[in-house]
């Protein structure tokens, strides 16, 4: 059994003049989509991922913008010259955790449901953030609209 799970990631305050994205595949084979350059806004990343049946009630989190193993997955979110960013000051990407617990009900919800995250674009003295989202809100259900 697989179903699809549509995830939105609401990247709050990102740094100013450093370019976003999503990050599809595996490094270094990898493509930066849906690009965005911080500007005093909220930046948003929407897309599928596939939760797989394997073993009794156990799932796994697959597709290519899921990172990591089982367990352990999560979601890049590159910055600066990783997101293809030309001269960049930053380079570099940021995890989002996707804890497969979190998901569990999506299996067996039905409807237009979806998940979403919201995370800081920036540390306090400015700089982008890097490296595992801390502290993590986790993953809440949202009303997809039609």
């Amino acid at each position: 059994m697989s179903k699809k799970i549509s995830l939105r990631i609401m990247l709050q305050n990102p740094a100013d003049g450093t370019m976003y994205g999503l990050q599809k595949g595996k490094s270094p084979n990898y493509e930066t989509v849906q690009p965005q350059l911080g500007n005093g806004q909220d930046i948003t990343f929407d897309f599928v991922v596939h939760a797989k049946q394997t073993n009794g009630s156990a799932f796994s989190l697959t597709g290519p913008f899921v990172q990591g193993t089982p367990g352990n997955r999560f979601v890049y979110i590159n910055l600066g010259s990783y997101a293809g960013q030309p001269g960049a000051p930053w380079s570099g990407r940021m995890k989002v955790p996707l804890a497969e617990a979190d998901f569990q009900n999506a299996l067996s919800e039905g409807g237009a449901y979806g998940w979403s995250c919201t995370v800081s674009g920036r540390t306090v003295d400015g700089k982008p953030v890097f490296a595992t989202v801390k502290p993590f809100g986790g993953w809440t259900m949202r009303k997809l609209s039609d």
